[in-house]
């Protein structure tokens, strides 16, 4: 393995700093409720609205912001997100009448959450592609309370407009303009103004990710998202164009963002190099996805595609693009968030409109998670029925087990049922 460019190493944290600022402001929420959620919504986004929810006439007015197309294309991507999102549900059934014991019946039920909260990150982007991404499947996993929230446009009340028509073209059954940790901790805890939910899902900046993480326990949470990353794996029948523009789509997301080439040719990563510093010459986010880029971004050159594979598996990206003549690589890639198949499948379609999620595992959580998808609002929950026979067969077992761990107690309830039954 050489490296062709080298990517810095990331800055270390002021974590003891941003837990205790976390911990003050969901202290503040859940003592002081909605008056400390206003006094942080002015005091960060420089939002004074009183009432938090958003109105049906503010929902109008946003989505009749919205021009034919894009509405038209806020349709056509959520469509695609939820028939994907309600196929993957068609594949989580219900297990009945499963029997180990004679007369034992077990089986599971799948159960939507009842409610959740899907956090939209506002930032330099009107991110509104995520509100689908996330108000969808939860929707299609029959989830009865949705709650969508963003912070508002900076020094106004309000979500913007294409986010704010997102959600609701999405589903969302209530919005609130109100972002940041303190979200996070009003949806948990609940206030005056906005009741808690079971789930929160969404990515955020450090403070969001830091709120989910203390709240834990109060809620369930997707995972804890970091800066965005794409990894693609090439040979030379790759188009270094493409792959340079894949790389600066990435980069352009924030200066903490992440794109790594790793290639079987040095003369693809030479000219991958060549073409994104001739891409960012008329881009018109440049300063970002430049920054980020000659910062963070990396080219590889791997010994050959096992190499590759095994570099990739050990990142666990949160995009993995493949773009090589040789697929039998494939089935050796097994960590990653999603997976983008040949040079045709851009990682941008999967970002908006292609039905899988974009809300994905990043940080090399893709090791043991894989993204936003229906089963993270479903719970597959258990149940039996002994009948007599079923009964006393089992109950003498689970009595000597018991008695083995010395618990009495548990041993003596499976013993009263055969001395009663």
């Amino acid at each position: 393995m050489e490296y062709l460019k080298k990517a810095a190493a990331r800055p270390v944290e002021q974590t003891e700093e941003l837990r205790a600022r976390v911990a003050d402001i969901i202290r503040e929420v859940r003592t002081r409720g909605d008056r400390a959620l206003i006094e942080y919504n002015t005091r960060f986004d420089g939002n004074g609205r009183t009432a938090l929810r958003v109105t049906r006439e503010e929902i109008e007015e946003a989505r009749g912001k919205l021009t034919r197309q894009e509405l038209d294309d806020l349709n056509r991507a959520v469509s695609h997100i939820r028939a994907f999102a309600e196929a993957q549900r068609g594949c989580l059934t219900g297990l009945d009448n499963f029997s180990n014991v004679p007369g034992s019946v077990l089986g599971h039920r799948v159960i939507p959450v009842q409610s959740c909260a899907c956090y939209v990150p506002g930032g330099s982007y009107p991110l509104f592609s995520t509100a689908l991404m996330l108000i969808a499947p939860a929707k299609a996993a029959g989830v009865e309370r949705v709650a969508a929230c963003a912070p508002a446009v900076k020094g106004s009340g309000a979500i913007h407009y294409k986010t704010l028509a997102a959600m609701d073209i999405a589903g969302a059954d209530e919005i609130y303009a109100v972002g940041g940790a303190q979200a996070v901790a009003a949806l948990a805890y609940g206030t005056e103004q906005i009741k808690p939910v079971d789930m929160i899902v969404g990515p955020g900046n450090q403070y969001v990710a830091e709120a989910k993480r203390q709240c834990y326990g109060q809620v369930g949470i997707d995972f804890f998202a970091g800066p965005s990353e794409v990894m693609a794996i090439a040979d030379d029948s790759a188009d270094p164009r493409i792959l340079a523009a894949d790389m600066l789509a990435q980069s352009e997301h924030d200066r903490l963002a992440r794109g790594v080439l790793v290639t079987t040719s040095r003369s693809l990563g030479e000219a991958v190099l060549r073409a994104v510093r001739e891409q960012l010459a008329d881009l018109e986010t440049a300063e970002i996805a430049r920054a980020s880029w000659e910062t963070y971004g990396e080219v590889i050159l791997a010994g050959s595609l096992e190499e590759a594979a095994d570099i990739a598996n050990d990142c666990a990206p949160e995009h993995l693009e493949v773009v090589v003549r040789d697929e039998s690589v494939l089935p050796r890639l097994v960590n990653y968030g999603s997976l983008f198949i040949g040079q045709e499948t851009g990682e941008v379609f999967g970002d908006y409109a292609s039905g899988t999620n974009h809300t994905l595992p990043t940080v090399r959580a893709a090791r043991y998670t894989g993204g936003v998808w229906v089963g993270t609002f479903l719970k597959v929950c258990t149940y039996q029925r002994y009948q007599p026979a079923a009964m006393r067969e089992i109950a003498p077992l689970v009595s000597r087990m018991a008695h083995g761990e010395g618990l009495a107690a548990h041993a003596r309830a499976a013993e009263i049922r055969l001395e009663l039954l």
